[in-house]
């Protein structure tokens, strides 16, 4: 064997180890050019959205940096490897300069986003906390877009919260915020509820019509206790029915998951069972030869994460299937 086939043999073995080398998302190149980019690798360190919690969720994009080399595989299911398939590149952090100014971060993600659907780029990012999405999404989605062919989007929203809380004027003082970004999308005009599903909703509510505004925005709502008396294959059935050939966001809340698995989040909701992941893997690969325009995962709080850094893992591991999705539709046609 030749010395550069040597080289070429142990950079392969040392690039599966997260601790070694520059860490980028996924060991994907570092390029903020959009240029030759088939799906662009996003981070979103926005913390400002979220006044219950510590504003920590803006340390997210690093800690998955971090730890997401050893995500870079090949989807067993699918039997492919989306990064011989597309060109993806991560392309850095949303700049916020004004960082605790929760509406100025919102029109500069949206901005950001801007650039990405005007050149046909569908985003994977991770946030940040859960007013990310409407940023994102007034970019991506609805009657300018790009992604969309102008059309409204539909959301696969993951999470134990609804986030539909447009009964307040502002969530301790941010407006477009991690409580009313699944709502203001809907009014605008960039997400169609009717095609969109919420899944994973759970915990003891503060009242009893807690699903009153999702249901009035006209989502369907399948809550963690709904989703256990059906069943995963029910659940799976209504939301491929439900969002058809609708172009599809999805949005995944970290909190969704049990604590167990996922202790490092915001708005922990201990006092039941979380999804595990095999549960939410199901439901993502369903998803497969849907028109999927982007995605998100937010919420991780790594400044409580355990030692090992288990969340930012089980954060990979989720951007890993959307990027796949992506990917596997994208060749499917070339």
């Amino acid at each position: 064997m030749s010395t550069n086939a040597q080289e070429t043999d142990q950079s392969k073995v040392m690039e599966a180890l997260y601790w070694w080398g520059i860490p980028t998302l996924f060991r994907c190149p570092n390029d903020t050019g959009l240029d030759d980019c088939d799906i662009a690798l996003v981070g979103v360190p926005h913390s400002s959205g979220n006044g219950t919690t510590e504003r920590d969720q803006h340390l997210g994009p690093r800690a998955v940096r971090d730890m997401s080399a050893y995500a870079r595989r090949v989807h067993g299911q699918f039997e492919f490897s989306p990064w011989d398939t597309c060109r993806i590149k991560d392309v850095g952090d949303v700049a916020l300069p004004e960082a605790m100014d929760n509406e100025k971060c919102i029109e500069r993600i949206t901005d950001y986003f801007k650039k990405l659907d005007a050149a046909g780029i569908p985003p994977v990012s991770i946030g940040g906390d859960h007013a990310i999405t409407g940023g994102i999404l007034q970019g991506i989605a609805g009657k300018d877009s790009v992604l969309t062919s102008g059309q409204k989007a539909a959301l696969l929203h993951f999470d134990a919260h609804t986030d539909t809380f447009h009964n307040l004027d502002h969530f301790m003082g941010a407006k477009k915020s991690a409580a009313h970004w699944g709502s203001y999308l809907v009014r605008q005009g960039q997400v169609d509820a009717s095609k969109s599903v919420q899944i994973g909703i759970r915990g003891n509510p503060r009242t009893t019509d807690w699903l009153a505004p999702s249901y009035e925005l006209g989502y369907e709502v399948i809550t963690k206790a709904r989703f256990d008396e059906e069943g995963i294959d029910a659940s799976i059935d209504l939301i491929n029915d439900r969002i058809g050939d609708a172009p599809l966001y999805v949005t995944f809340d970290l909190d969704c998951l049990d604590p167990t698995i996922a202790p490092g989040v915001s708005n922990l909701e201990p006092g039941c069972e979380g999804f595990k992941v095999d549960q939410v893997m199901k439901i993502l690969r369903s998803l497969r030869g849907k028109n999927i325009i982007g995605g998100d995962v937010v919420c991780i709080m790594p400044t409580k994460d355990y030692p090992n850094k288990i969340t930012a893992q089980v954060a990979a591991a989720v951007m890993f299937e959307m990027i796949c999705l992506i990917a596997d539709k994208k060749r499917a046609f070339t």
